[in-house]
Formats: C-alpha cells, sequence, structure tokens
C-alpha cells in the first residue's frame, strides 16, 4: 500500500462507464419490467453501490475510503445498457477504482439478471459482451456542487 500519511484530504470525484450488449428481445424484456429475477435497474444500481464500498476489501492494495456522495445512472439503448457511476469524497486520494468497480458490478449484475434471455440453445452468449469501461473524469480540488 502507498504512503498517502502526508498526502492533504481534498475534495475528489471521478465518473467511470461501461456498457454491455444485449440482444434487443431482451432490452424490450428488460424495457417491460418482465424479468424473471426482478427489477434490472433497481437492483444495478443498488449493487453497483455496494460494490464502491467495498472496495478496499477486494482490491488489496486500495485504501479505505469514505465516500460522502454516490450516483449510479444506467441508459438503456436499442442494444444494450451503458452504465455511468459518480463517486465523491474528501479524501487522500481518489475515487476513480470505486467508480470503476461500481460500473464493473453493475454490469455484471445485469448479465446475471438477464442471462437466460441471452443464451443461445447450446447455453452459450454468443452475443452479451461488457465493454468500453473506463474513467471519464477524474478531478480533486475545490468541488464543482
Amino acid at each position: 500500500m502507498v504512503d498517502i500519511t502526508s498526502k492533504e484530504s481534498v475534495y475528489r470525484e471521478a465518473v467511470a462507464e461501461g456498457f454491455i450488449k444485449l440482444r434487443r428481445e431482451t432490452v424490450e424484456i428488460i424495457k417491460r419490467g418482465a424479468v424473471e429475477k426482478g427489477d434490472v435497474i433497481s437492483v444495478t444500481k443498488i449493487a453497483g453501490m455496494l460494490a464502491a464500498k467495498k472496495v478496499s476489501e477486494l482490491l488489496p492494495l486500495c485504501h479505505p475510503i469514505p465516500i460522502t456522495y454516490m450516483s449510479l445512472d444506467l441508459e438503456v439503448l436499442e442494444d444494450g445498457i451503458k452504465v455511468y457511476a459518480l463517486v465523491k469524497t474528501h479524501a487522500q486520494t481518489g475515487v476513480e477504482m470505486e467508480a470503476l468497480t461500481a460500473v464493473t458490478i453493475a454490469l455484471l449484475n445485469i448479465w446475471d439478471m438477464v442471462k437466460k434471455y441471452e443464451k443461445d440453445v447450446r447455453g452459450q452468449y454468443p452475443t452479451t459482451e461488457i465493454s468500453y469501461v473506463r474513467v471519464l473524469h477524474k478531478g480533486k480540488g475545490a468541488s464543482n456542487t
């Protein structure tokens, strides 16, 4: 673990995004709220938020930091779902790993909830794909809010 003892606590934020490609039929099932496992949007938001809080337990060299704000937004498109995470803190180190973890777990949660609809006749996932997981923004200093 890197020594951050002498670093000043300052406002920090990060925004990450990712995408899960789904069959159009699956997207329609999500839109209708007919997924057997439940409300994909609500459950995914909670899964992402829980993941952001657990980063220091999952990544051995990440510092535990207080998350002062976190939001997870989903954009349902024709061919899948985009996930965006915003994480804020006032700490000695950044929150990009928390934002990335929130997005990644959110995408995995979507896959888990809809895998029944994504499988082909052989039980494979020929079109389902998670991609474009990245940090869109990382900042520190004065809060913009």
